[in-house]
């Protein structure tokens, strides 16, 4: 049955307290986000922090219930986190965006919010370009396959601090309305990885010619590092690889010194590479996951 007319009045009034008590919220934490900005310029810190971002909505969708998807609820924040980056700082994104790869235009825009500054690049060394020379703040790129003749890694693989890195992997909810062929992608940029309590850490590595797959990953799992992805790129000095494993696992972890001491001098180059926070899973997003 229909509410009353009187009765529809008053919800609707209810209704529209409930959206000015919301936006009087969005304006206090607007405010909040630019003393933290203060806060971030006077200690150094990363204005863009992925770490944080995850943990805000793996705790939202943990705690959802009720007939809202929790996926709205993710699209909703997304926008508003999105928001609180580009009220501390500019933030540029340059996304590898060819005729055939669409898509990865459409994972950015939904990461970083429909009123960010977007651009596409042809190819992925002018996101690299843009990204190391400060013409944008980070980079989508795709994600790493194995038997890639020419992987986009290999043009990062460097000691400098400042470098490029994985700081993030899309989608980190669910893909929404996208042209989407399934694939996911990496964000690049300046800034070192968090601990977020599901991660993925990746490594660059330089070995030998004569070090065999089974060898490499071998000592990985002795020395208690589970891998969960392997690319290599063959050179006429080594072979350059890209090693992700499961865990937060700075590049100081005992695990790490021991897989180095196992290959000795077989391995000549060890750098981190960053990581990213693991994304929601399926059923912490889907339209069955909210209680109550």
């Amino acid at each position: 049955m229909s509410a009353a007319p009187s009765n529809l009045a008053y919800l609707r009034d209810h209704v529209d307290a409930i959206d000015d008590r919301m936006h009087d919220l969005l304006m206090e934490r607007a405010e909040l986000i630019a003393r933290i900005a203060a806060s971030k310029t006077g200690e150094g810190v990363a204005f863009y922090q992925p770490a944080r971002e995850a943990q805000i909505l793996r705790r939202l969708a943990a705690r959802h219930h009720g007939a809202l998807p929790v996926a709205t609820v993710i699209r909703i924040w997304r926008e508003m986190l999105a928001a609180t980056v580009r009220i501390e700082t500019d933030f540029a994104i340059a996304v590898f965006a060819p005729s055939q790869a669409q898509h990865f235009w459409d994972l950015a825009r939904d990461h970083y919010g429909s009123h960010a500054p977007i651009f596409a690049y042809y190819s992925i060394g002018q996101v690299i370009g843009a990204v190391s020379e400060g013409r944008a703040a980070v980079g989508i790129l795709p994600m790493p396959e194995e038997g890639d003749a020419n992987p986009w890694w290999r043009h990062l693989a460097s000691h400098n601090d400042d470098a490029p890195r994985v700081l993030a992997r899309l989608p980190f909810g669910p893909r929404g309305n996208a042209r989407d062929n399934g694939a996911d992608a990496l964000v690049i940029g300046r800034g070192a990885q968090q601990l977020t309590g599901a991660d993925r850490t990746l490594f660059l590595t330089e070995a030998a010619v004569d070090l065999s797959r089974a060898q490499f990953l071998g000592s990985l799992s002795s020395a208690g590092l589970r891998c969960t992805f392997l690319a290599s790129w063959e050179h006429a000095e080594g072979t350059l690889n890209l090693i992700e494993i499961d865990g937060f696992v700075p590049i100081s972890d005992p695990r790490v010194c021991s897989f180095h001491a196992q290959l000795g001098g077989a391995l000549c180059r060890l750098l981190p590479f960053g990581g990213y926070a693991l994304p929601l899973p399926p059923e912490a997003s889907s339209p069955g996951a909210s209680k109550g």
